[in-house]
């Protein structure tokens, strides 16, 4: 008995002694998976003296294949020390608490001009993919920048999400005093004003740079708020290069940072308790007393943040590296991570944008690409169990979606009129020319396959140009790398490009061309089609046409172009009226559509117009639809005409109606080229259902038209009750 139970007592205690050992490593050993493994070096550091400019920890942990974050100890990179400025109140083993389901996330982006204003829509598509929870945005941004996202988000009309605009030129006086190498201008140094330029009762924001790119949900971002200290007020990752080392190059001279310093593209504010620590005086200070010895900023705002975290290094909380992977020139992030999937945010932070060199470079460029080309309708969705108000108007659209009835064989006609495109205005740099009072801008739309008669529209017409363009958001990077590789387009910037987001199955043509007229800032337009080239010395002609003709005054007049058309993809564009004319006798130009819908055209009489001198005019007639140069502030077209047919005849229907006198410019001309005919035209010709809802439409279009006019209104209701077809 006493030989059998002596293993047994033996093996007792033994398991007694391991257990007491994991107990006490539990306990007292904390956890090496923790994610912010910084408490354990800051006891370290509290006990062992060291330099106290520098703080033990490292907040730049690798991530191994499992995803989770381990500590490096006290090296960050290379054995070089980063602080963790406050020494406490930071655990290893206690997670975040739970982040409320429904908690308004707050977010705040510096953007200025055209293509920032890109960035920041891939950035956002990033963030909503992962979102589950409501968004409120605070874009700081400039005149151009606004007048862009305001449209883009008013079309966009995104579930549980809020915007907030703030005047950047407001805030320039504050920062424009610093000289900044930086190529982001005086637009970088912006976040340090952030605490003032936001509301006084908001307490925390998530502060973002343009290019960065999410893949995760950022709430997991905003829930490290909870690490904070009592004292902490900025959250910021390790800068991922040697740059404020000052060995990259001789004579490299950094501004002073705690170790590698921190970066600023992704940064996490205590707003409150920046206003309560002094922040603006602080940072005024120190960025004044630095700037004694160094000539200006070369990280902009990031060299100041740092300098004040060197002198305060109370005031840091750092983040885990995955939060801000820098793919800067000098980049060491691939110390981060081991694996591209374990990543949360990826940070563009180098001028070469994706052509930075990264072994991981092509799995981050593909996360990128996906968001750019990402079909942004989708991401309209509402937050699960998140009751939030509707977007402004989403209410009234919604309730008139409902009074549509789906058994009606118009169905899709009724509901593409009411469809709400997303709207990108100036897609691309622009810069309008200088203001004339007679000047015209060209207004057209197309969609992706008509992209080739771009170019050859430039060379035609000189002056500037409003496009809207439907496309899908993979389209519009197609479109961007078009313009990119064109010498002719990419050397005007006075053709303004509008991106209309493709949705629903019909052509929404007059809503293009409503989103094109909307945005001219010249005093007319020449109202063209895409498929049309005007005459070379057309653009001169129309201003000198109007300053004869003292449009200027109370005048209502539309000057028709009279147009034409060739069956020939080559021919010799004629160089001027007798040279057209030589081509019309010989049967290589026609008449507009003179075989297929002569009285689309008829009225602007071109027997008169072959021996004209002086401007005519004309006469309304039914079915006209004349290419036309009006003022800009003229009727806009009716939206209901989607796809083939109508769309112009009812347009000049209401320049008639207003009271525009027809007015024929004896030496104007347009010639339409040949080209595949459109889906819409196609499904006309083909679908008695589709001609029979263009017939219900017109109808729909006298209703109103008598309801607007009156009596007014009954020369046309009696010039088109012959059954025609459409225009």
């Amino acid at each position: 008995m006493l030989l059998r139970g002596r293993p047994r007592a033996l093996g007792a205690a033994a398991l007694l002694l391991l257990l007491l050992l994991l107990i006490g490593f539990f306990l007292f050993g904390g956890d090496p998976d923790c994610e912010l493994g910084g408490e354990r070096e800051a006891r370290r550091g509290e006990g062992g003296g060291g330099d106290p400019g520098s703080v033990p920890g490292s907040p730049t942990p690798r991530v191994p294949s499992d995803g989770r974050l381990r500590p490096r100890g006290a090296a960050a990179f290379d054995g070089v020390p980063l602080a963790d400025p406050g020494g406490h109140n930071r655990s290893d083993c206690i997670p975040p608490p739970p982040l409320p389901k429904c908690e308004l996330l707050q977010v705040a982006i510096v953007c200025a001009g055209h293509d920032s204003s890109r960035d920041v829509v891939t950035l956002v598509k990033s963030l909503l993919f992962y979102r589950k929870n409501p968004l409120h945005l605070h874009l700081v941004t400039d005149a151009v920048a606004r007048n862009i996202l305001e449209m883009l988000f008013h079309t966009w009309m995104v579930p549980a999400v809020q915007i907030s605009f703030y005047n950047a030129d407001e805030l320039k006086p504050q920062v424009s005093w610093i000289p900044n190498k930086h190529y982001s201008g005086l637009y970088g140094l912006m976040k340090l004003v952030l605490p003032s330029a936001l509301p006084p009762d908001l307490a925390r924001v998530i502060v973002l740079d343009t290019d960065v790119t999410f893949a995760s949900d950022i709430a997991e971002l905003w829930a490290l708020f909870a690490h904070f200290s009592d004292k902490q007020a900025i959250g910021l990752v390790e800068n991922q290069s040697d740059w404020y080392l000052g060995n990259l190059w001789r004579n490299h001279r950094p501004w002073p940072a705690l170790g590698r310093g921190f970066n600023t593209g992704v940064i996490l504010l205590r707003l409150d308790r920046l206003r309560q620590a002094g922040w603006e005086q602080m940072w005024k200070l120190t960025a004044t007393r630095e700037l004694l010895t160094l000539p200006a900023t070369s990280l902009a705002d990031q060299d100041i943040f740092n300098a004040v975290i060197k002198e305060h290094p109370w005031l840091v909380q750092p983040l885990p590296c995955i939060w801000n992977v820098q793919l800067s020139d000098h980049t060491l992030a691939e110390r981060c991570y081991s694996e591209a999937s374990d990543l949360k945010v990826i940070h563009w932070n180098s001028p070469k944008k994706l052509r930075v060199k990264n072994k991981h470079v092509e799995s981050f460029r593909n996360l990128y690409l996906t968001f750019l080309e990402y079909d942004g309708n989708l991401l309209r969705r509402e937050l699960f169990g998140c009751p939030c108000p509707p977007p402004p108007g989403a209410e009234q659209l919604q309730q008139a979606l409902a009074q549509l009835e789906e058994q009606d064989t118009c169905f899709e006609f009724r509901q593409q009129r009411l469809t709400v495109h997303r709207v990108h205005i100036t897609f691309l740099p622009h810069k309008p020319p200088p203001a004339q009072p007679h000047d015209v801008t060209l207004v057209a739309q197309l969609s992706m396959e008509r992209l080739q008669m771009l170019e050859a529209l430039c060379r035609h017409w000189p002056g500037p140009m409003s496009l809207a363009l439907y496309l899908t958001d993979a389209e519009a990077q197609q479109f961007l790398r078009f313009m990119e590789t064109s010498a002719v387009l990419s050397a005007r910037q006075d053709v303004a490009y509008h991106v209309v987001y493709r949705e629903g199955s019909l052509y929404p043509i007059n809503q293009l061309r409503n989103v094109a007229l909307a945005q001219v800032l010249t005093p007319y337009v020449f109202l063209s089609d895409i498929d049309f080239l005007p005459a070379h010395s057309l653009y001169d002609y129309l201003r000198a046409s109007i300053e004869q003709l003292e449009l200027g005054g109370r005048r209502k007049a539309a000057l028709v172009v009279p147009a034409f058309e060739t069956l020939h993809y080559r021919f010799r564009f004629p160089s001027s009226k007798a040279e057209l004319l030589t081509l019309l006798d010989a049967g290589s130009l026609y008449t507009f559509r003179y075989h297929e819908w002569p009285q689309g055209h008829a009225p602007t009489d071109y027997t008169r117009w072959r021996e004209a001198q002086a401007p005519y005019r004309v006469q309304w007639a039914a079915d006209y639809e004349p290419y036309v140069v009006v003022p800009r502030d003229c009727p806009r077209y009716d939206p209901r005409f989607v796809g083939f047919g109508w769309n112009k005849v009812a347009h000049i229907i209401e320049l008639d109606a207003q009271e525009y006198e027809l007015l024929v410019l004896p030496e104007a001309f347009t010639i339409h080229l040949p080209h595949t005919p459109s889906l819409d035209i196609t499904r006309f010709r083909s679908n008695p259902t589709y001609r029979d809802c263009l017939r219900a439409l017109k109808d729909e279009f006298h209703q109103d038209l008598s309801r607007h006019y009156g009596a007014a209104a009954l020369k046309y209701l009696t010039a088109l009750q012959q059954p025609r077809g459409p225009a």
